[in-house]
């Protein structure tokens, strides 16, 4: 099993959304960055684990836990003209962009927040606690995860 760090803003979808979706499950899609894109098509599997990283909000953090029900399919946002994350450069032939689907298992009751993140001293390989890094989808070593579950539970 393998483990993710899923960034979304909660005002445009959180963990909250995520619960009450019908089955508690969702498509997660939208994600426009080629590296994290090959993550969602490549390396990311049924039954892996996605911690849910509220950002560009006042309270950052991680705030909730998810699994992988679908491995990567293709996003057809992308050849939607009237979609969000319409891309016109896409083609169904060649698809640019994949999501999976995850399924909601928990909201924690203390949102674990980015400096208390970055003050673990086990949290070292993270992207998330490096400088410059802003992908949207990022894996997580078990090592660390196992750290980071431990302090949420």
């Amino acid at each position: 099993m393998g483990y993710w760090l899923f960034k979304t803003e909660p005002d445009a979808f959180g963990i909250d959304d995520l619960a009450a979706r019908p089955d508690q499950t969702e498509p997660w899609d939208g994600v426009r960055n080629y590296q994290a894109r090959n993550f969602l098509r490549d390396d990311i599997k049924l039954g892996d684990q996605v911690f849910i990283y509220h950002s560009s909000c006042k309270n950052v953090g991680i705030v909730g836990l998810a699994e992988v029900v679908k491995e990567g399919y293709v996003d057809g946002s992308q050849f939607d003209p009237e979609a969000k994350y319409y891309d016109p450069k896409a083609k169904t032939e060649n698809p640019r962009w994949y999501r999976v689907d995850i399924k909601f298992i928990k909201k924690y009751a203390n949102l674990l927040p980015l400096a208390e993140i970055k003050a673990m001293p086990e949290i070292q390989e993270l992207a998330l606690v490096k400088k410059g890094a802003r992908l949207s989808v990022m894996p997580v070593p078990e090592q660390e995860a196992k750290v980071l579950l431990a302090r949420l539970d």
